[in-house]
């Protein structure tokens, strides 16, 4: 019975690993980052390299590149141990909060930069609007500087938007 009971709960475990690294994909983690991820938060203590290599399969060096991207995201830290040699990691506890900042910051990022691209745009379109001579043409780039703008005051809803959803600027969620 309790060979029985031992592996259903590794199923249930693996399955508990599969299903919620799912979720954390839609945040733009990998598949391999979002397990990774999954069974640091999972494990009751930090691990080493070797032991998240053993708990999925993986290489050490796989692990490593691994726990590199999620420490770039905020999503894991290194924990010291005292007379402990090895790197120990573990997951952020805080999920909604270390998710979703991590993915507005990126979205922000992103919607920034297309915001500027735009204006870069709009600004070239404006000095080429007073060299148009047709009026075809006139009417074409005049229909093309309104929708710019549309798109720049679209990126800027994006970003008040995200805005308000950041967890780090709700003093409620800690």
């Amino acid at each position: 019975m309790v060979l029985k009971d031992h592996q259903t709960f590794e199923e249930t475990h693996t399955k508990v690993i599969h299903e919620f690294s799912k979720t954390l994909e839609m945040f733009g983690l990998t598949p391999a980052d979002a397990r990774l991820f999954v069974t640091l938060y999972i494990n009751k203590s930090p691990m080493t390299l070797d032991e998240m290599s053993e708990a999925l399969g993986k290489s050490k060096t796989s692990m490593s590149t691994g726990i590199r991207a999620l420490a770039d995201q905020g999503l894991v830290e290194r924990v010291w141990k005292k007379g402990f040699r090895k790197d120990l990691y573990r997951a952020n506890e805080n999920l909604y909060k270390t998710f979703m900042s991590s993915y507005i910051q990126k979205w922000q990022m992103a919607a920034d930069d297309q915001e500027r691209s735009l204006e870069t745009i709009e600004h070239d379109l404006r000095s080429q609007f007073q060299s148009i001579t047709k009026e075809k043409k006139m009417k074409e780039a005049d229909h093309l500087y309104k929708r710019i703008e549309d798109m720049r005051n679209f990126h800027q809803m994006i970003a008040q938007a995200f805005n308000e959803l950041d967890p780090d600027k709700d003093p409620s969620i800690k």
